[in-house]
């Protein structure tokens, strides 16, 4: 993939998240890789590079660019109903045998996504956020692929997309380093984790360490960004009741109103050879959270069989908030100061100070951009 690497080496700029190292090698501060990168070589992520001692850093392009509801992402506390135009770039530092978004993931790793280089178009940052706009979107997302190692780009975008009026979020497969969250946190609203396992056997599998996950979620809350943690519950790989409830209770242990979302599996990339994941597999993990103590459980994936678990209760009072039916809002009371009207209760997240606005009963899909 020698051309693709030259149309990508070329959409690029000199790294913001890099530390000079001895012999002209680059410490690469994005993920919690630290990868350190030798003249001529690159990182992990295989987007950043070093060139004469310089970092190199993915810049200028998107490769995947669509107006989603911001519950696609999911977040089901932020500005519910609204758009989120997401955005991604090519690269991943995880080679998760089950991506979903492998062809991008896996750009300059597996020959399979060599025809990913088809999908890069050259875009500047004011172009986004007027595509945003003009979208009639709410938020901008960063997506698709792993956002930590193009954290200069998302950057970059999301200081216009700021003076623009718009929120801006990650979503993150939680592999970062204080460093990048420091960089990252004047411009962010919202940060999602993918919480892929409570194993470490299971994340050395995926490319990652646990403990780095782990102490992602515990920043990003105590740096006040608002957070929600997302499990894909894999049928053989993390879905014993065992290490649910880890994960259920090791949220808890960092606050009860992170919500948690338990999604469904389905055969893709790399891991083919097993089941989807049942609906009752998702009550099942959904149930174990609410057990834990987590107030905001959610069961993705499936719409209309997952029970009440596709909807928002009053942590104070149950009474229901928001009905939700896949990316459709069906119901909402929460008010403007975001309280339940009926017991006054303050509900955690990102509420629409105009509620009265919110479309009900829409079909609110996904759709390209151009």
């Amino acid at each position: 993939m020698n051309s693709g690497k030259t149309i990508l080496d070329a959409l690029t700029r000199p790294a913001e998240l890099a530390l000079p190292e001895a012999d002209d090698a680059v410490r690469c501060l994005a993920c919690a890789h630290r990868c350190l990168v030798r003249p001529g070589k690159r990182g992990i992520c295989q987007v950043r590079f070093n060139e004469g001692g310089q970092l190199y850093a993915p810049w200028g392009y998107v490769a995947a660019l669509q107006a989603d509801p911001v519950e696609k992402k999911p977040f089901f506390h932020l500005f519910p109903g609204a758009t989120a135009l997401t955005f991604g770039m090519l690269g991943c530092d995880f080679h998760c045998g089950y991506c979903q978004n492998w062809l991008t993931s896996q750009a300059l790793r597996d020959p399979a996504s060599n025809s990913s280089i088809q999908l890069i178009r050259e875009v500047d940052a004011s172009e986004l956020v007027t595509l945003a706009r003009r979208s009639g979107a709410e938020v901008l997302v960063s997506s698709y692929n792993e956002p930590l190692i193009t954290s200069e780009w998302a950057v970059s975008i999301f200081k216009q997309a700021r003076l623009a009026g718009l929120k801006c979020a990650f979503v993150s497969n939680g592999n970062t380093t204080p460093e990048a969250l420091d960089y990252l946190h004047p411009w962010l609203d919202a940060y999602k984790v993918d919480l892929k396992s409570m194993r470490e056997a299971n994340y050395r599998q995926l490319g990652g360490v646990l403990k780095h996950v782990l102490e992602t979620i515990e920043r990003v809350h105590g740096m006040g960004l608002w957070l929600e943690v997302v499990t894909l519950v894999v049928p053989g790989f993390n879905d014993s009741n065992e290490e649910l409830w880890e994960a259920a209770r090791f949220l808890r242990s960092i606050s009860t109103d992170i919500p948690w979302h338990v999604t469904a599996f389905h055969p893709d990339y790399k891991m083919t050879n097993r089941d989807h994941t049942a609906a009752s597999s998702l009550v099942r993990a959904a149930e174990i959270g609410r057990e834990a103590g987590l107030n905001f459980v959610y069961a993705g994936n499936l719409p209309g069989r997952v029970e009440e678990y596709e909807n928002t209760f009053c942590p104070h009072c149950n009474t229901r908030l928001v009905r939700r039916e896949q990316f459709s809002l069906r119901e909402y009371y929460i008010t403007a100061s975001g309280k339940c009207p009926k017991c006054g209760g303050l509900v955690p997240g990102r509420w629409s100070e105009q509620p009265e606005k919110i479309v009900l009963n829409g079909t609110h899909l996904p759709k390209k951009v151009y």
